[in-house]
């Protein structure tokens, strides 16, 4: 019940705006109650966090191999989108339940591909950090424990700066700076998703098409 509630005020007012002062008002309870269950604001973020990654793998469908790999990483990226304070508090070495849970699971997928034995910890991390921290990376230039910046107004700063800089120091990112303003979030992480799953499918079956 704390972690729920607190969930819903992370995804109202953001990570400044989460007190156990209006925690407890929210579950009609003291403070005092609540530290009985939480040691700090800390904690109690990083529990919620791992909430929101446990509702992202019971919503992910089932599926073999790649096409559960990639539904499970779309899953957590769609989770982490919508609670966005949750994505950089999703790190890594894996601790929290559902972390474990998530990590797991890639795993036993990686391994029912055929890899070799000796490679399916580096591949299975490797997925694993790349969906937890691309989605981190992509959520969280809008969002801070601070304050929560507008995504369009954002990238378009950021594309004007681009613009300005010398094309001949700078070619790729002055002839793409219209691609980063006008980007959609979801498509750049299923690009680069994609390339990895590609990758360890090459890795798993190395033979040529026939």
């Amino acid at each position: 019940m704390i972690v729920g509630a607190a969930v819903a005020l992370l995804d109202e007012h953001g990570e400044r705006g989460l007190t156990f002062r209006l925690l407890a008002q929210r579950l009609n309870t003291g403070p005092g109650a609540l530290y009985w269950h939480v040691a700090n604001k800390d904690e109690l973020v990083a529990l919620a966090a791992d909430q929101v990654l446990g509702q992202a793998l019971a919503e992910a469908p089932r599926g073999g191999e790649g096409a559960g790999l990639r539904a499970l990483a779309v899953s957590v990226f769609d989770a982490l989108h919508r609670h966005a304070w949750a994505a950089s508090r999703v790190k890594a070495p894996v601790k929290l339940p559902n972390a474990l849970r998530l990590l797991d699971r890639i795993g036993t997928l990686v391994a029912r591909t055929g890899l070799p034995a000796e490679r399916r910890f580096a591949v299975a991390t490797a997925i694993s950090y790349y969906i937890t921290g691309v989605s981190a990376q992509i959520v969280a230039p809008f969002t801070t424990a601070d304050v929560t910046t507008d995504r369009d107004a954002f990238l378009t700063r950021t594309a004007e700066r681009w613009k300005e800089l010398d094309p001949a120091e700078y070619p790729f990112l002055t002839h793409t700076a219209t691609d980063l303003r006008d980007h959609d979030d979801r498509d750049q992480f299923t690009t680069g998703l994609d390339l990895l799953l590609g990758g360890l499918n090459v890795t798993a079956d190395p033979r040529p098409p026939v």
